[in-house]
């Protein structure tokens, strides 16, 4: 004869609704501020595309986004030597600082002492806190003719490898420079996104790895790393973001190329920003070529906002009470 089995107690579902009155303020005066956002950015969005309306329907989408030229005398505009300079600069930024920013959070969460780690991260929190004209300042006064001999080496040594060519023999202005920057600037936000994700991981994972021989490297490696990939991602994104809206540090370290694509030349002195084309030419330019910046803003603001929304995604999917 089977015995039954007891059922299992009902869970009791969470209120979510508030009850006293002073609740009932705060939720409110809370789910304003939240909604207020989304509200900011449709507004945004909405004044954006209605000014830069007229240069998309003279342009054409397709040509205004793909296209080569900047003229103001003809009153032909297409972004897209900007469009690709960003990617590739943003991407460049993003694989220089990828590994800083995972070795750094790795050091701190794993390795350091107490008192080291609360030195450490606020360092890289104020390394987070620079503005940008400053990073750009020292991009252009200090770290400019450094990373100009950085690119020298590289031509010498990889010339032969088309990324790493260089024709005009000047290593100054260039987005390799660029890229550099930009991976400073973006080193403390995905640490720290990464340093919250690790401290995340369950020690006994951690543990357990040791328990049966692994070292440091292959529990990092087979361990922290795949527990830990979606969060660096977002992570990663969100430092892509990041990279992809910066402005005046962009501005002061790069020539900027209307005319053609500097696809993968990253030694060139040559290269595109779509921040830095707006900061560079809205101080002369005149109703037509507003329209063409503005319109230029409302690319750069979607792109943006995707991979930045993507990043959200991930690294919400990967706290672990999501999980469950």
């Amino acid at each position: 004869m089977s015995e039954t089995l007891p059922k299992a107690p009902v869970r009791r579902a969470l209120r979510v609704k508030p009850a006293t009155t002073e609740d009932k303020i705060f939720f409110g005066v809370s789910a304003a501020a939240g909604y207020s956002s989304l509200v900011l950015i449709v507004l945004i969005l909405i004044f954006l595309g209605l000014q830069a309306w007229p240069t998309f329907a003279q342009q054409g989408i397709a040509e205004f986004v793909f296209g080569t030229g900047w003229s103001n005398a003809e009153e032909q505009y297409s972004i897209g030597p900007m469009l690709w300079g960003s990617l590739l600069i943003a991407t460049l930024g993003v694989i220089l600082a990828v590994p800083m920013a995972i070795s750094i959070a790795y050091f701190i969460e794993f390795m350091a002492t107490p008192r080291l780690k609360r030195t450490a991260t606020l360092f890289i929190d104020l390394l987070a806190a620079i503005p940008s004209v400053i990073l750009g300042l020292w991009g252009l006064e200090v770290f400019s003719y450094v990373g100009a001999d950085w690119g020298r080496m590289l031509n010498e040594t990889l010339g032969f490898l088309p990324i790493f060519s260089n024709v005009a023999e000047s290593f100054l202005r260039t987005p390799f420079i660029a890229g550099v920057v930009i991976a400073v600037m973006i080193v403390p936000i995905i640490s720290s996104v990464t340093r919250e994700i690790f401290s995340q991981v369950d020690d006994d994972l951690i543990k357990a790895s040791i328990a049966l021989g692994g070292n440091r490297e292959s529990t990092f490696r087979k361990v922290i790393l795949p527990v830990s990939a979606s969060g660096i991602t977002g992570g990663v994104l969100l430092g892509l973001g990041r990279a992809l809206g910066e402005t005046v540090a962009i501005f002061f370290v790069l020539n900027l190329v209307f005319d053609s694509y500097n696809w993968f030349n990253i030694l060139e002195p040559g290269g595109g920003a779509i921040a830095s084309l707006i900061l560079g030419q809205f101080g002369e330019a005149t109703a037509s070529e507003v329209s063409a910046l503005l319109a230029a803003g409302v690319i750069l603001f979607l792109l943006t906002l995707v991979i930045n929304s993507i990043a959200a995604f991930i690294v919400s999917r990967a706290q672990p009470w999501n999980n469950r």
